[in-house]
């Protein structure tokens, strides 16, 4: 183990309250990732550390948790117990994905290999989940076949694009040197927000699948989220449009 790598002190409670205050800027984050996956994630990273896990190893456990849950959509007939083992599959793989940035932070800092990595595994699940679900529908025959299966492909694309414009925007305000105007102006993160914005939520999208064993309110709610979230992501490229021609003055 490197010499700069942090060693484990007190206990794992100890570890937690350490991570409890060292967390990154809440603006902007939906309200489950905000209030439940981050201390879901700050536990298990804590219970990592301790175990002398490194931060890929936790985007690995992330990574078979996710593809698992996604497996499980698109191979097996869907029902109530299907429902919750992906639901459940889904929202421990998330939560080991806060977890490998947080366990990076407490052993002294990630690095660009890991960074790539998790951003890998992200962009792979954004676009897997919904064609999975594509595909169970198809096999299954869950939805009547015509427009419901256009539903996953659009929410795919929508995820996709939503993923890719984050990270364009924060590389973008990183090359420019610039800040969001809450971070410049110590702006405290908005509860409201997050609670509005809960649509365009990964974790959210995770419990939905609870539904899955009633075909007649599964595919309605599954159809929210995805006009929340093509909705957000219509407003927000014409706010961050602006905001990038205003990088260049």
């Amino acid at each position: 183990m490197p010499a700069s790598v942090a060693r484990p002190e007190g206990t794992v409670a100890d570890t937690v309250r350490r991570l409890a205050g060292a967390q990154k800027g809440a603006q902007g984050a939906p309200a489950y990732s905000r209030f439940v996956n981050r201390k879901l994630g700050r536990v298990l990273a804590a219970l990592a550390f301790h175990a002398r896990l490194t931060p890929n190893a936790v985007t690995g456990i992330s990574a078979v948790c996710t593809f698992t849950g996604i497996a499980v959509l698109a191979l097996v007939p869907p029902s109530w117990p299907t429902g919750l083992t992906v639901a459940l599959l889904l929202v421990l793989g998330y939560a080991f994905d806060s977890a490998d940035g947080q366990l990076a932070r407490l052993r002294g800092g990630g690095s660009p290999a890991g960074e790539w990595l998790d951003h890998m595994v992200d962009a792979l699940k954004i676009a897997s989940l919904h064609l999975a679900l594509l595909i169970g529908w198809y096999r299954f025959e869950y939805v009547e076949r015509g427009s419901w299966l256009l539903l996953p492909l659009a929410f795919s694309v929508v995820s996709v694009v939503l993923f890719f414009a984050t990270l364009l925007n924060d590389a973008l305000r990183a090359q420019h040197g610039a800040r969001t105007r809450a971070v410049a102006t110590g702006e405290r993160p908005s509860v409201l927000r997050s609670l509005l914005v809960a649509p365009t939520d990964y974790g959210v999208l995770c419990l939905v699948f609870l539904l899955l064993g009633t075909p007649r309110v599964f595919p309605w709610a599954y159809a929210l989220l995805a006009a929340g979230t093509a909705g957000y992501l219509a407003l927000a490229c014409v706010r961050w449009f602006r905001e990038m021609g205003r990088l260049t003055r």
